[in-house]
């Protein structure tokens, strides 16, 4: 026997003041924002990688009553191993949860954006949205010519002929090339392999250029099948659901509640209790620790106490009086009974 849910417990007339998380007769879609560079992630311009996507994918799939999960997308492409671990995650939680995902493109799901909108079971995008670009790239810069001119001699130092591959201070080797054109080859040829599994009889067969790295625009790439439908996401889930479902965004809470993007929840933990950082997620922590303390100057409470500094280095008299009435304060006595 199935196990009443907190909503079935509750008499009908209170059953009106539940949050709407806790209501079984209200559909619920949480929503997981997915934006940015795929990988290449800074101090001070995080990307999307699996680490800092992972924990908000596990609690939208881990919500009771929920009708799907929507993942709002907005992602120029990047790194395709990360994309490709976002995807398998996605798809992982779908089938042990047993949960639909539906995918909505805003701007663009580009190149490795649209690996990970391949996660799920239908994508819809804007009519002007920009899809597609199945292919791989890579560029470099060759200053060997450069420092030549200025009279730099580059010195290198390697074990292995083929350590120094590509050095853009060393003139540029066709075999290098050629080399690295075999790589991309062969993350091409998978990610087209993939994009069939999962489009499957969709994709516009015809279309020559489909995995040519072209890209479209959401309305042209329903015809090609990149995509399912065009529209936005309020549209389609009310029109899919009702008009009252409830839509929550999932996202991982930094400090004063602010999201802290591109830090995982696992560094921020290491920070908070002053533990060293070990194994892989080192670089977690200590990059959560940059990014925690650029964030906290852009505080209310930051700002207050810089203009604490200002207004004693302005008027010292005045703080000196401020000081003193201060300790004053601190040594009265209690009047607690």
């Amino acid at each position: 026997m199935a196990e009443p849910s907190t909503s079935d417990r509750v008499p009908a007339a209170l059953r009106s003041l539940l949050p709407a998380r806790f209501r079984a007769d209200i559909p619920i879609v949480p929503v997981v924002r997915l934006s940015g560079v795929i990988g290449i992630s800074s101090p001070l311009k995080p990307g999307l990688t699996l680490a800092n996507v992972a924990r908000s994918l596990e609690r939208a799939f881990a919500m009771r009553h929920i009708r799907a999960v929507a993942l709002l997308i907005n992602l120029p492409g990047g790194a395709a191993v990360q994309s490709y671990l976002i995807l398998r995650r996605i798809r992982a939680l779908a089938g042990e949860k047993k949960i639909p995902v539906r995918a909505f493109v805003e701007d663009v799901a580009a190149s490795g954006g649209y690996m990970i909108a391949c996660a799920a079971d239908e994508i819809v995008a804007d009519a002007s949205s920009i899809v597609g670009s199945i292919g791989v790239v890579g560029g470099s810069f060759g200053f060997d010519k450069l420092i030549e001119k200025v009279g730099i001699e580059r010195r290198l130092y390697t074990s292995g002929e083929n350590k120094a591959m590509l050095d853009p201070f060393l003139p540029e080797k066709a075999e290098d090339v050629e080399r690295l054109k075999a790589i991309q080859r062969e993350i091409h040829e998978s990610f087209i392999a993939l994009v069939k599994a999962r489009r499957g009889d969709k994709l516009d067969s015809r279309e020559s250029a489909l995995f040519s790295g072209a890209y479209w625009t959401g309305q042209r790439g329903r015809e090609l099948g990149l995509v399912d439908a065009v529209g936005d996401m309020r549209a389609v889930l009310r029109e899919r659901y009702g008009e009252k479902v409830h839509t929550p965004l999932i996202a991982e809470r930094g400090l004063f509640g602010r999201r802290v993007v591109g830090v995982s929840r696992g560094g921020l933990g290491q920070l908070w209790s002053g533990s060293k950082p070990s194994g892989r997620h080192g670089c977690d922590a200590r990059g959560a620790g940059v990014m925690v303390a650029l964030r906290i100057v852009g505080g209310g409470d930051a700002c207050r106490r810089l203009g604490t500094r200002r207004n004693r280095r302005r008027h010292p008299d005045q703080a000196v009086r401020q000081g003193m009435a201060a300790r004053q304060h601190r040594a009265r006595p209690c009047a607690s009974g």
